[in-house]
């Protein structure tokens, strides 16, 4: 008898098992679509909150899913306009997903797809941009975040959808920590930028030669990470005598490679103000993509300068052009002569000041231009 009891009840335990998942599938289901619920109502106010303070945010059509064992939130033709900036803006992008997974609920990850355009509201686009992948991730609360990154593929940045590119790269990494402080009390924030074949035609000749970047800061003197226009963010960091402390830059441009730390800041006209200690290995390839020849031309070299070559012309015909010819390898010479001689990667480099006053940039002895104000 007691056998025939072990043996109906060795033959219940699947089906106990059975009923048990089937209980659980339920229970995980209800569970689940519970918490997208939750989610839906949560973004209807954080949308409606937002809205209060001027800034808009759009949907075509919104769609929630991810079950099992994930949340995912897509948004097609994602939009926003942001009255509360000054001036007004309006952006778009083709879609934006948000997902986290169960087992990582604090960790949200964003894919957009592209084109992403910027433009006034109701106007035509200013910025537009494209590339091949883009994802960003958010750790931490929404509310108290840890850190944050993006990364981008192939980015393409225009000033209008179909006009010429003022930046593209391989690849866009950027990534953000606090090291100290919160979101709402003066975060101090390190971030890493690293660049793949960038290139900003725009800003600079030597921009428009592929350039590799992996740079390291801290941003100091923030008072809070609440949202408001850039330039008023600017203002206060500068107010508050915020500095950025370049830790590491190392930046290769074909045979060039430099490395760079020191400390910038802003001055009360929102331009750089600061130095950085150069290591170059390679100055005689970077010096004519600053423009160097030009800066010996007589239309652009100082009037002291093309005086001394006058001189030299009335002292004999030719002489003054032959020196003006010559003057770029001596420049280069001379400022090699008053840089400090070191090695860098094996290569023979000089270590120079990179001075940024009131935004005039300076490299050793000669300058180079001029960063417009950020604010």
């Amino acid at each position: 008898m007691p056998q025939q009891n072990l043996t109906r009840r060795s033959r219940r335990w699947p089906l106990i098992l059975i009923v048990l998942l089937v209980v659980g599938a339920g229970a995980w289901s209800a569970l689940w679509h519970y918490g997208a619920g939750v989610a839906e109502q949560t973004i209807d106010g954080w949308k409606a909150r937002e809205a209060a303070a001027g800034r808009v945010y759009t949907c075509a059509s919104l769609a929630i899913g991810g079950f099992p064992f994930g949340l995912t939130v897509h948004c097609a033709d994602a939009g926003a306009e942001l009255k509360s900036n000054q001036p007004p803006l309006a952006v778009k992008t083709k879609d934006m997903r948000v997902s986290a997974s169960v087992w990582q609920p604090t960790v949200l990850t964003t894919e957009f797809g592209s084109p992403f355009v910027v433009s006034e509201p109701g106007g035509a686009s200013t910025i537009a941009a494209n590339w091949r992948h883009a994802e960003a991730q958010l750790r931490g609360l929404p509310t108290s975040p840890e850190s944050a990154s993006i990364q981008v593929e192939g980015p393409v940045v225009a000033r209008a959808a179909g006009g010429e590119a003022v930046f593209k790269a391989e690849r866009f990494d950027l990534d953000g920590r606090i090291v100290s402080g919160t979101v709402e009390d003066h975060p101090v924030i390190e971030m890493v930028l690293k660049l793949a074949a960038a290139t900003a035609p725009a800003w600079h000749q030597a921009a428009a030669i592929p350039v590799d970047a992996d740079i390291t800061a801290v941003l100091r003197g923030l008072a809070d990470l609440s949202p408001r226009p850039w330039p008023a963010r600017l203002r206060a960091f500068q107010a508050a005598g915020g500095r950025i402390e370049i830790t590491k830059a190392r930046v290769q441009q074909r045979d060039t490679l430099a490395v760079a730390d020191g400390t910038l800041g802003l001055s009360p006209a929102g331009r750089l103000n600061g130095e950085l200690r150069l290591t170059v290995a390679n100055l005689e390839a970077l010096l004519p993509a600053l423009g160097l020849d030009r800066l010996l031309s007589q239309e652009q070299a100082s009037p002291q300068l093309n005086e001394t070559f006058n001189r030299l012309d009335r002292i004999m015909p030719g002489l003054g052009n032959m020196a003006r010819r010559n003057a770029g390898p001596a420049l280069v010479a001379g400022i090699n002569v008053m840089g400090q001689p070191t090695q860098l990667e094996g290569r023979r480099a000089v270590i120079l000041p990179l001075r940024f006053d009131d935004g005039l940039v300076s490299l050793g002895p000669l300058k180079i231009g001029v960063v417009p104000s950020l604010f």
